[in-house]
């Protein structure tokens, strides 16, 4: 690690491209369903990263900030931008602070779980709503704990298995942490990669959203709105704060 953690130079160069961060047609869904959430009002995006959303999403003709800790990942932002820069604080998406407020706050690509104690996540929660305007919605895009797939007793599970690419996750059910093991072969060249995370459920989010004073409006399983049910593996929850 560096001094941008799990996320310096070399990931944040090939970030997008290792990570499924490229694909026009999921960034333009995103988008579009961000947009309609937001309304006319400003956005601001936790852990912007390379900008693969934020930066859509300002060239739509919305107002949009950022929150990020890497500056390896700003840097990738700043290639990509054609216009005016963004304005992006470097900081921890738990505690810092962008002035004004704002219509909606998002988290996607399931960044929530980089928060490895549920004491930060909610901390998350609390400083998304600190940022909002009263109606305003704090969105997360995350995957469902895939526990089901893995034997009982068993604490690892193979998530990529390619010509170029291996990834095993390695669960402690005990604590909720996991850690996710890359492996990337370019040439005769191999890079290894080890990331913590912590996994949460649903209704674990839902009561961090109360804490912070936050109601739930809308938890979807996709990008098209389709119904989350108890076989989706991801999901897009919005919660709202209140008017009053």
């Amino acid at each position: 690690m560096d001094e941008d953690g799990y996320f310096g130079d070399t990931v944040a160069e090939s970030y997008d491209r290792d990570h499924g961060g490229d694909d026009p047609t999921l960034i333009d869904r995103t988008v579009e369903c961000l947009k309609g959430l937001a309304g006319s009002g400003s956005v601001l995006e936790f852990a912007a990263g390379t900008g693969r959303i934020a930066l859509p999403l300002l060239a739509s003709g919305h107002d949009v900030k950022g929150i990020e800790m890497s500056k390896a990942m700003v840097a990738e932002l700043r290639k990509k931008e054609t216009g005016p820069p963004m304005d992006v604080v470097i900081g921890d998406m738990t505690s810092a602070q962008v002035p004004g407020h704002f219509s909606l706050v998002f988290l996607v690509f399931n960044t929530i779980d980089n928060l490895v104690t549920q004491q930060a996540q909610i901390a998350c929660f609390k400083n998304a709503a600190r940022h909002l305007d009263k109606g305003g919605r704090f969105l997360i895009e995350t995957r469902v704990p895939p526990l089901q797939r893995i034997p009982f007793g068993e604490t690892k599970m193979a998530f990529a298995c390619s010509s170029d690419h291996f990834g095993v996750d390695d669960y402690d059910l005990a604590t909720q942490c996991y850690t996710s093991n890359h492996v990337w072969m370019k040439g005769d060249q191999h890079q290894h990669l080890s990331i913590p995370f912590r996994y949460v459920w649903p209704s674990e989010l839902d009561l961090m959203a109360q804490l912070a004073g936050l109601e739930l409006e809308h938890r979807w399983a996709d990008w098209d709105k389709t119904p989350f049910t108890h076989l989706s593996e991801s999901h897009i929850s919005v919660w709202r704060k209140p008017e009053g």
